[in-house]
């Protein structure tokens, strides 16, 4: 990357682990639309998954006493399940399929009802919610806006909420740097500049902690109803991004 191009990169993780350090979510998305104009799907996955691990993990700590470690535990059975499934098919996705997810997912968790969509807090809502997250996370690279359509309708206090989810999305994101990083190999790991990795993390880390005051002072009505708004407003843009691609040049 250039110099200018390393500062916008910078200035992107940044502001989304600022975003998802607030909401737990959408920051992710944001990232990896972002990222996805600038490298190959492979590329996009790994620079994320670095941002991203940051920065739950480092919020996951600032949160740890808030974070429901049943559920956690729970969530790595269906991880598991996933990553075996995966590995197995050796799946690489197309960008145009990528940001069709992006787009698609916001929607279908709206349009659930309750009595259909599992919550994390219940018999097998956790399991559930780690084999359908971890899928579209290999898929797509994000799974934020499904993860919370898992917690979001609960009356979890929101900082339970993200601290629980940030743990969550640590070991995703480790799932995909290893199968994105290492198990398709041909050098994807390899093309990402190691100075990138180092603003990524260090930006993340930055944004994360910068958001934690904001979280304090919200409540968990607003918590909810502006997390809703954002996501559903990124996910109208990847939708028309990816439709787009579609369309004869």
């Amino acid at each position: 990357m250039t110099p200018l191009l390393m500062l916008a990169f910078a200035a992107t993780v940044l502001t989304t682990s600022f975003v998802s350090g607030l909401f737990g979510m959408a920051g992710g998305m944001l990232l990896m639309g972002v990222l996805l104009f600038l490298v190959s799907v492979p590329d996009a996955m790994v620079l994320h998954g670095v941002a991203q691990m940051a920065s739950n993990g480092w919020r996951a700590l600032l949160w740890r006493k808030y974070i429901l470690w049943r559920v956690v535990a729970r969530y790595i059975i269906g991880l598991i399940a996933a990553g075996m499934l995966f590995v197995s098919l050796v799946i690489v996705p197309d960008e145009r399929v990528v940001l069709l997810l992006l787009g698609v997912v916001p929607f279908v968790g709206r349009m659930l009802p309750d009595k259909i969509m599992p919550q994390a807090t219940q018999p097998g809502g956790a399991e559930w919610c780690g084999f359908i997250s971890t899928s579209l996370q290999l898929l797509s690279g994000v799974s934020g806006p499904l993860l919370d359509m898992f917690f979001v309708r609960s009356v979890l206090d929101r900082r339970v909420v993200v601290a629980t989810k940030a743990a969550c999305q640590v070991v995703t994101h480790l799932s995909k740097l290893l199968y994105f990083g290492l198990l398709l190999g041909g050098g994807t790991a390899s093309t990402v500049d190691p100075l990138v990795l180092t603003f990524a993390v260090a930006m993340a880390v930055l944004g994360t902690s910068m958001s934690r005051m904001f979280l304090e002072r919200m409540t968990d009505q607003n918590f909810r109803k502006y997390t809703w708004r954002i996501v559903m407003a990124v996910g109208c843009v990847y939708l028309v991004k990816g439709l787009n691609g579609y369309l004869p040049a």
